[in-house]
């Protein structure tokens, strides 16, 4: 945690006080002095550091938690937003005895190439820019269940390229803040359909042709920056998925 220090809060022309200092905390954010998961100090200590009244750190801070950079705790205080601790792909399907459970991982091959056309566009990197390609394989009670393919940018995720695959837990996400420094908050996934090739059935043990479902994630860092395009394939009769509507 850094030391005291005064900072005052200089507004640009047409903007308010709080929204001045919301943007010198978000500064701070993303400068590393609080990483994901981690307290803010305490309210009074940031006022008298930016040399503002109360009043106005906590409309900061209220802008902040609508902007999702921080979460309020009740009773506990102020935290920056952590990484994604569920969303887990299996919401989308049933295997039976295997649920709950969580599924072991093989990394099939890692290799730098450069981004195609539509994995630049949907990481917000140029076309050709160098990217990290995972190709994993899930499994539940021994059994092969998803088959994915995984872009990350570079230099980003560079310390994975050398990282021995033997040591590679069976969830990624702990894996990029580890060894990289990418806490991941926010995904989006997206859902289709369509026949397996022969190569992804063979995989997955099942025939050439069989229906398939698709997922298609895009997961993104406390700056609002795609760090992962993920696409995960699966038997399409095995697919489920429920929503509660209010």
């Amino acid at each position: 945690m850094a030391p005291n220090r005064l900072t005052l809060v200089q507004p640009e022309p047409g903007q308010s006080r709080y929204a001045a200092l919301a943007a010198a905390l978000r500064h701070r954010v993303m400068a590393g002095e609080w990483p994901a998961g981690t307290p803010l100090p305490a309210e009074t200590r940031l006022a008298a550091e930016h040399g503002v009244a109360l009043g106005t750190l906590r409309r900061a801070l209220e802008l902040l938690a609508e902007q999702g950079l921080i979460e309020r705790r009740h009773g506990k205080g102020t935290f920056v937003r952590g990484g994604l601790a569920g969303a887990t792909m299996l919401r989308f399907f049933r295997f039976g005895s295997g649920d709950g459970e969580v599924p072991r991982s093989r990394v099939l091959s890692r290799q730098p190439v450069v981004a195609s056309a539509e994995v630049a566009r949907r990481l917000g990197v140029a076309v050709g820019d160098p990217v990290l390609r995972l190709h994993r394989l899930r499994s539940l009670q021994a059994q092969p269940r998803l088959l994915e393919d995984i872009w990350l940018p570079l230099p980003l995720f560079a310390p994975l390229l050398d990282w021995p695959l033997a040591d590679w837990g069976d969830l990624l996400y702990p894996a990029f803040a580890e060894r990289c420094g990418v806490a991941v908050t926010r995904a989006t996934d997206e859902i289709g359909f369509a026949t397996l090739t022969a190569a992804q059935a063979r995989h997955l043990d099942l025939p050439p042709g069989h229906p398939g479902v698709t997922v298609t994630r895009q997961a993104y860092d406390l700056t609002g920056r795609c760090v992962e395009l993920r696409t995960t394939r699966a038997d399409a009769f095995a697919f489920h998925y429920a929503v509660t509507i209010t």
